[in-house]
Formats: C-alpha cells, sequence, structure tokens
C-alpha cells in the first residue's frame, strides 16, 4: 500500500496548485486523474482553449471591419478552423507539459485513474485497465472540478444539442447557432462563432445577460455585441428543442408569453455547471452536502469525513479558476499548520468577450439589496488617449467607494484590456484602501489604466479628463456668449 501525507483527487487549478504547494511545505503529495494529462476542464476543454479562439476569431474581425481605418488593406480575408484549432491545441499540449513537469520537479507522485475515499484516509484508485490499488494518506482533499449544467427538458446528444466542450470543437461554422443562457460561457462562444460567421441567437432566462455585473455595464456590453450581429432574447425561458434531419428547432416563451421558434444547425447549452463528485467519497461516509449540491465545509476547508478537505468548484463560492487555486494554496496551508485564508470580497471576475468586462467586490445593485450606501466614480474610454490610439474607447471603468472613509468598496471595468487592469483595484481592496488610493497613485500616460485611475478620482468630483455632458456644454457656451 502506497502511503502519502496527502492525497489530491482531481488535477485541475484547485488540485494542481494544491498539491504543488503541499510539495514546497515538504508533504509527500500524490495527485490523482483520470484525464491522460492535468489541467482539468479549465485547462483542457474551458478557460485556455476558449481564449485561444477567442484571440483567433478576434484576430479575424479585426482584418475584416477595423484594419481599413488603420490603413492595413487586404484584398480578401478569409481563415482556416482546422488550423486555429491546431494552434488552439497547440497552446493546451503545451501548458498541460508545463504542468507534467512541475509534477516532477516537485516530486509529485502522479497517479492516472478514478480515486474514491473509502474510509477517512483510505482512498481505492481505480486505473483504467480496471485494476485497483488502495492508497493511504494522512490528509485527502477533494478537487474533482465541475461540469456543464443541462436543462431537464433538453436532452443533449453531444452533436446537434452540444455543452461548452463540443462547442470548443465544432468541425465546422454553424450557419446558424443558438446559445440557451448569457453568462460568461455563453457570450465568450458566441462571440467566437459569430466572428467567424455564425448567425447567433442567444436566450437568457434572465431580464439582462451577464447579471452579475451592474445594468449599466451588462447594457454596454449587449449593445456592443449586438453591434457584432449577435440577437438576444431576454426574460425568455426555452420549453423545448427537437431534433430532425441533423437540426434543430428550439421552442421557447417570453415573459409577455409570447411563443418564439428558432431554427439552428447547433444548440448551445450555456447555463452554467454543477459540482462534479461521481462517487468519489463512499456513500457509506455520510458526505455532508450543502442545500445547493455543494461540499460542506467549514473555514479551514474541512468536511465532516475526518481527514477529509474540499476546495473549488465542488464547494459553495463562484466556479472560477483562480477561486479554485487560492483553495488549494489555504487548504494545503491550513493542513502544514499555516495561516492560509481566501478573501472572497475580493475575488475578480471577468468575461473575456470584446470588450472585456471584469469587476471585483460590492456592485451597485449588490449594494442596494444589502442597504450599503456608496459613492461612484465612472470615467469613460472614450476619453482616454490610450484608447483612442488603440481603437479600443468603448466603454468605462467605475469605481465604487464608502461615501465615509472612501474605502474602496468595487470596480467594474468594461473596456479592451478589462481582465488586466481590475486586477489594480483588487490589490487595492485586498488591503483595505480607498478610491483616493488609486486617484492619486501615479499612473504611466498614456495608459488605459488611466481610465481606472479617473474613475477614482471622479468618486469625489476630482477627475481631470471627463468630457462634459451636453447639459455643461450648452451651459458654458452660453456663459461665453454673455
Amino acid at each position: 500500500m502506497a502511503v502519502f501525507d496527502l492525497i489530491v483527487l482531481g488535477g485541475g487549478p484547485a488540485g494542481y496548485t494544491g498539491a504543488i504547494r503541499a510539495a514546497q511545505l515538504g508533504l509527500n503529495t500524490a495527485i490523482v486523474d483520470k484525464r491522460e494529462v492535468l489541467g482539468g476542464t479549465c485547462l483542457n476543454i474551458g478557460c485556455i482553449p476558449s481564449k485561444a479562439l477567442l484571440l483567433s476569431s478576434d484576430h479575424l474581425h479585426f482584418a475584416r471591419h477595423q484594419a481599413a481605418r488603420h490603413g492595413v488593406l487586404f484584398e480578401t480575408v478569409s481563415f482556416d478552423l482546422a488550423q486555429m484549432m491546431n494552434r488552439k491545441q497547440g497552446v493546451v499540449r503545451q501548458l498541460t507539459q508545463g504542468l507534467e513537469f512541475l509534477m516532477k520537479k516537485n516530486k509529485i507522485t502522479r497517479l492516472f485513474g478514478v480515486g474514491q475515499v473509502l474510509a477517512p484516509g483510505k482512498v481505492v484508485l481505480t486505473k483504467a485497465d480496471g485494476g485497483q490499488e488502495e492508497l493511504q494518506g494522512k490528509h485527502v482533499v477533494l478537487a474533482t472540478g465541475s461540469v456543464p449544467a443541462e436543462l431537464p427538458n433538453v436532452p443533449i446528444d453531444r452533436q446537434t444539442i452540444v455543452t461548452s466542450d463540443e462547442a470548443l470543437a465544432f468541425a465546422q461554422v454553424p450557419n446558424e447557432l443558438v446559445v440557451v443562457g448569457a453568462g460568461a460561457i455563453g457570450l465568450e462562444l458566441s462571440s467566437v462563432w459569430s466572428r467567424l460567421g455564425s448567425k447567433v441567437t442567444i436566450i437568457e432566462f434572465l431580464p439582462r445577460i451577464a447579471a452579475f455585473f451592474d445594468p449599466d455595464v451588462t447594457q454596454a456590453l449587449q449593445k456592443a455585441l449586438e453591434a457584432e450581429g449577435m440577437k438576444f432574447h431576454l426574460d425568455t425561458t426555452v420549453t423545448s428543442v427537437a431534433l430532425c434531419n441533423g437540426r434543430a428547432t428550439v421552442e421557447a416563451i417570453s415573459k409577455e408569453n409570447d411563443k418564439l421558434q428558432f431554427s439552428a444547425d447547433k444548440v448551445l447549452i450555456a447555463v452554467g455547471r454543477k459540482p462534479y463528485l461521481d462517487g468519489a467519497v463512499s456513500k457509506d461516509l455520510g458526505l455532508k452536502l450543502t442545500a445547493g449540491g455543494r461540499v460542506a465545509v467549514d473555514e479551514r476547508y474541512r468536511t465532516n469525513v475526518p481527514d477529509l478537505y474540499a476546495i473549488g468548484d465542488i464547494i459553495e463560492g463562484p466556479m472560477l479558476a483562480h477561486k479554485g487555486e487560492d483553495e488549494g494554496v489555504a487548504c494545503v496551508e491550513r493542513i502544514a499548520g499555516r495561516a492560509g485564508h481566501v478573501n472572497y470580497d475580493a475575488i475578480p471576475n471577468v468575461i473575456y468577450t470584446n470588450p472585456e468586462v471584469a469587476g471585483v467586490g460590492l456592485t451597485e445593485d449588490l449594494a442596494k439589496v444589502r442597504g450599503i450606501a456608496v459613492r461612484v466614480g465612472k470615467f469613460p474610454f472614450a476619453a482616454n488617449g490610450r484608447a483612442l490610439a488603440n481603437d479600443e474607447s468603448q466603454g468605462f471603468a467605475k469605481i465604487l467607494a464608502d461615501p465615509k472613509t472612501d474605502k474602496l468598496l468595487g470596480a467594474q471595468i468594461i473596456g479592451f484590456g478589462a481582465s488586466e487592469l481590475i486586477p489594480e483595484a483588487v490589490t487595492v481592496l485586498e488591503f483595505g484602501g480607498s478610491a483616493e488610493d488609486v486617484g492619486k497613485t501615479v499612473h504611466a500616460h498614456p495608459t488605459m489604466s488611466e481610465a481606472l485611475k479617473e474613475a477614482a478620482l471622479a468618486v469625489n468630483n476630482q477627475a481631470f479628463s471627463i468630457p462634459p455632458s451636453p447639459r455643461e456644454s450648452r451651459s458654458a457656451a452660453a456663459g461665453s456668449k454673455r
């Protein structure tokens, strides 16, 4: 029987990051995953491949719609979908190979197969050939991740009615694509296939897209995506999807009880994700779950089963790779007797469309629900020199602060590179800083980041570069005449 200090079940971001940190702390560590390569959904069929396709499709969109403004002329513009997919897989391959190297470098035992916890500290590994091996660990961490959620009335055949897994690897561009769900996954994959030529229709049950952001942000995003040709049906519920001769007919009903029907080559069900345990823990152990079906843990990530911990998508909180990574680190640091901690109020959320959307902390909507007073500062990228020079002037930055103390409470950005700009707000939020801290910090000029500085200054009406409103312009003109 192989004996370890720590056994990690699951090789996604939460699992492999936790395993590496455990090895750094001197724990004899094993990681179990059924895939031939580590990385989980995020690296293999999620975050990384989707970003590769988003970039490739964005290059095509630039060549067709923006290049001429820069004096860059193409006689014809075409694309090779197979080569896009090959490049995507090349990126994935490079990263997964890097993970295998990190396992060896950190002397982590890599085990292939499916692990099941039979008793505290006891794991049975079932290999691909059906053989089994018993493992013993002083501590076991569950990091088995999540899978795409489904609709109860929509059977997924993975050919015509698909999940995000299949939508990342279409062999041909669908002429007509219906996407059910306007969250991050649905919007990002809609962007990819719309840019490549699909007629994309998005159906969303909620009254707005990307509902975890404020309405001013989501309205700006929807307007930008509609300009690219996407069509939205909000406050609309899918009632059925029928297959006929390789095509799908989608029936839906609006909030006003209008019956709608759509025909499509492909239907992408993008209604979120659900935790994946699938027998990872013997039923005899009575693993406690939350009302939402996730594993219940305490502040040290301990489950109700002795020496069994859980992290990542299977516990409460946003299903985000970086959230899982930080939990992996915090969990094993607690196991090693250190003070591991995750600040759940400072976890950024990003949608990688163009424009990108990123946010952290409190939103105006959430502040209203919680009865928290906020002061808001906004700054448009249309008034930012670098944004104009980059031909990326869509969107704005927004800062929320406490009206009494000026403490930074949240930030949202919609615009080019929002994912790379939000970490500044995350850092200030993490260390309990103020809007003034952002506004009084020197930012290089010209940069997109100056928009965040100006938004922070705008919290207290001190922004330098906000253009006057139409009313202010008229008043100024009238004053000059007098």
